[in-house]
């Protein structure tokens, strides 16, 4: 009779500890450390200047960034402190973030600054930030949104494919109503979500967003069945004017 394997002690934890690397991403750095907390918000805003240094303006935080600055800055460090910023929401740090406000006040460049700063970092918790119109040429001339959901043409080989954390900027422009060979791509768009919300799931991957829409346009454009997966998301409004000359 064949003889049975056993699982000593120690095995059972160094394989359950490298499973738990592939489910949980940590930073390296304690953010719980208040001084550790300053140089990272103060690397955020020389990125920040950095970018607008281009048009000889300066980065400007103020009552309505400053806060959400706070809460990226903890959130992206997997850092609990980031639940704490904004007590009256029920932001989990495990969630993606949906940005939403009015063209102008600086969705899309405080994303573009956030992805830079995780690069920069080494952070496990970096994205890619992606506009909505890059997504739709690429389904254009391709066919499909398979970079931005599974990648499975990464060359990888892997059946699950190899997909990335994403940032899609700028979702419900009107280029959603266009058509590519009959196709609306709105539709491209639902498929992203429902690709991404799977993916998130079970590979635990994010996907950020941000809008112009607000949430009750949101329901009204995605319905309940989308609708009902954006609860996987700190929903966080981004107020103000145009900060746009």
């Amino acid at each position: 009779m064949e003889e049975k394997q056993t699982l000593a002690q120690n095995q059972i934890f160094n394989l359950v500890n490298r499973l738990k690397k592939t489910i949980q991403v940590h930073s390296e750095y304690d953010l719980t450390d208040f001084d550790e907390f300053d140089r990272h918000c103060l690397m955020i805003e020389q990125i920040g200047a950095a970018y607008m240094g281009r048009e000889f303006r300066e980065f400007v935080i103020d009552s309505y960034n400053k806060d959400v600055i706070r809460f990226l800055v903890y959130y992206f460090n997997n850092c609990k402190l980031a639940e704490s910023i904004f007590p009256d929401k029920e932001f989990k740090v495990y969630k993606n973030l949906m940005i939403l406000g009015s063209p102008g006040t600086g969705k899309t460049l405080l994303m573009q600054i956030f992805s830079d700063y995780l690069m920069l970092t080494g952070n496990p918790n970096r994205f890619y930030n992606v506009s909505v119109t890059q997504m739709m040429n690429y389904y254009k001339m391709n066919g499909h949104i398979d970079r931005y959901t599974y990648n499975e043409n990464s060359g990888k080989g892997s059946i699950e494919g190899d997909p990335f954390n994403i940032c899609i900027n700028d979702i419900g422009l009107e280029t959603e109503n266009q058509k590519s060979y009959g196709t609306s791509l709105d539709i491209v768009i639902d498929e992203f979500l429902y690709a991404r919300y799977e993916i998130y799931q079970n590979q635990f991957k994010k996907y950020h967003i941000t809008s112009n829409l607000s949430p009750e346009e949101f329901k009204e454009r995605f319905g309940y069945r989308l609708v009902d997966r954006f609860k996987s998301f700190n929903v966080i409004p981004l107020l103000g004017d145009s900060r746009r000359i």
